[in-house]
């Protein structure tokens, strides 16, 4: 039976010829995405992870989607490595995309991930501000100034032009120097604020913090945040218990898969101080209109991202999408026939 198996193979640099480093892009498919899958538009089984070393959570995850409305099933192969910048100086995090179409099931793209893994990662949060955020935000902080909170400072300030204010902290002052000289030039209008390993002083009196580090130590304390605060929780343990206690909201891109993790809020859920009683919404139905997101500027409101992989999926075939138009990539031929139309030679029986 004759058999043609052709993929399209997109490395980073296709991407970026593509115009696919997009947040507003980014944010408008992750925003689409969560109303299709709260209109039942979406497969999005459980992903599987293979932790390595359970105090760094070195790990790889598959995490596997369908968008039926486009007829594209996916997956994304992720690794997160925590200790890597430390170690080897490299990121943290690496990541592909395959895409299939579910007509005849045939593979028809093989993508670099990291870029769309980064991209989703902050627009996810940036869509939850955009529903959680007080009225009027001025100020951000973040814990970490790596890739991610950069992407984030990025996405947050193409969602809030008001942010005057972006204040930094990092476990080295080398690495929040780089984060301000790097953003700076884009952002003249913003004044930064490096704070020299000082946790407190990068997230007291700020309207929205971000804890963009992969680490496994509780760093921000709950005295810290002021009432009518946004915190976006974006990796793993690095937020105290406290503060997810004091929230007024618990908001979750998915509780269901969150509760089965390492986050603050699933270990609180391990320990029995948190129930699913005690968790606000989803984002999804907030997105949707069915639940009303921030309804008062004092409401201290907590929002935890585990991580959605429809929404990669759904990123990733828009990557794809921009690619072909700009015919980026190359055609990666991966079988002409069928496994017995080969010269008999070449079977080793």
């Amino acid at each position: 039976m004759k058999q043609e198996l052709t993929m399209r193979l997109l490395t980073q640099n296709d991407l970026f010829e593509s115009g696919c480093y997009d947040i507003g892009m980014a944010i408008e498919v992750t925003e689409n995405a969560l109303r299709d899958y709260n209109n039942g538009d979406i497969l999005y089984p459980e992903k599987i992870s293979q932790i390595f070393n359970e105090q760094t959570q070195d790990r790889i995850n598959c995490l596997p989607a369908t968008l039926l409305k486009e007829k594209i099933c996916g997956m994304k192969w992720v690794s997160v490595f925590p200790d890597n910048p430390i170690r080897f100086g490299c990121t943290n995090v690496s990541a592909v995309i395959v895409l299939s179409e579910i007509e005849k099931g045939y593979p028809i793209a093989f993508l670099e991930g990291t870029m769309c893994s980064a991209l989703r990662t902050a627009a996810i949060s940036t869509v939850a501000a955009k529903y959680l955020a007080p009225s009027t935000v001025e100020t951000i902080g973040f814990i970490g100034s790596g890739e991610q909170a950069k992407m984030h400072f990025m996405a947050m300030k193409s969602m809030f032009k008001s942010i005057k204010i972006c204040k930094v902290a990092s476990r080295k002052s080398e690495s929040e120097k780089k984060f301000v000289k790097e953003l700076s030039n884009f952002y003249p209008d913003v004044k930064f604020e490096l704070c020299n390993t000082d946790y407190e002083k990068a997230t007291i009196n700020t309207d929205i913090i971000v804890t963009a580090i992969s680490g496994q130590t509780p760093l921000l304390k709950a005295e810290w945040i002021k009432k009518g605060c946004l915190y976006c929780h974006v990796g793993g343990w690095e937020d105290e218990y406290e503060v997810a206690l004091k929230a007024d909201k618990i908001v979750c891109d998915h509780w269901e898969s969150v509760k089965h993790r390492t986050q603050t809020i699933s270990r609180l859920y391990k320990t029995g101080k948190l129930s699913d009683e005690d968790i606000y919404s989803d984002l999804d139905k907030i997105v949707s209109g069915q639940i009303v997101g921030r309804e008062h500027d004092h409401e201290f409101i907590y929002f935890n991202a585990v991580g959605l992989s429809y929404v990669d999926v759904a990123l990733g075939y828009k990557m794809y999408q921009m690619a072909l138009q700009k015919d980026k990539g190359k055609d990666w031929s991966l079988a002409t026939k069928g496994c017995f139309d080969y010269p008999r030679e070449l079977y080793n029986i």
